[in-house]
């Protein structure tokens, strides 16, 4: 009969395999032949508020992989639960929320499908990586970038729109 050292090590061993198994049928198909260190990614709290009648506001937990041309945008409420996925290629764009896919024409109608207002995604990412990219209609104070905080406001077209994001340090 084997001894509990023997049975524990023979437990230990099965565990890693399967966790090595597991580990390697995982992937993301839009970054597929990508190397994940060199995707950029940023992560913390995002509010965006539009000054229609009535105000809207959006506030959400963040993750943002990729680029203004594949990537994938993952918004969670603050107790952590996932609420919706944005993913987008060249295209494609889906909104993934609870399970219910929806499909997009392009990348912008799922951006404001999903927060309500339209967000430039381009300028978002440049703002992101401490860039002040002009942009028609919108104003961005990244003076506090480097601590984390950005913040961009669009006054054309109306509605006014707000965003603000904080980055996890």
């Amino acid at each position: 009969m084997p001894t509990l050292p023997c049975l524990r090590q023979a437990f230990v061993s099965c565990l890693l395999f399967a966790t090595f198994l597991i580990a390697g049928c995982a992937h993301q198909p839009w970054a597929e032949g990508q190397n994940d260190a060199r995707i950029p990614t940023w992560s913390g709290r995002i509010s965006l508020q539009v000054q229609s009648d009535p105000v809207q506001a959006f506030f959400a937990g963040f993750e943002l992989r990729g680029s203004p041309t594949q990537g994938e945008l993952v918004l969670s409420s603050p107790l952590g639960t996932s609420l919706a996925a944005l993913r987008w290629s060249p295209g494609e764009a889906i909104l993934d929320s609870g399970g219910q896919i929806q499909r997009f024409d392009s990348v912008d109608a799922l951006i404001e499908k999903a927060t309500g207002a339209a967000v430039p995604l381009p300028a978002l990412f440049d703002w992101l990586a401490g860039k002040n990219t002009a942009l028609a209609g919108w104003s961005a104070d990244l003076s506090q970038q480097a601590e984390g905080r950005i913040s961009a406001s669009r006054t054309a077209p109306q509605p006014r729109t707000d965003l603000r994001i904080v980055l996890a340090q």
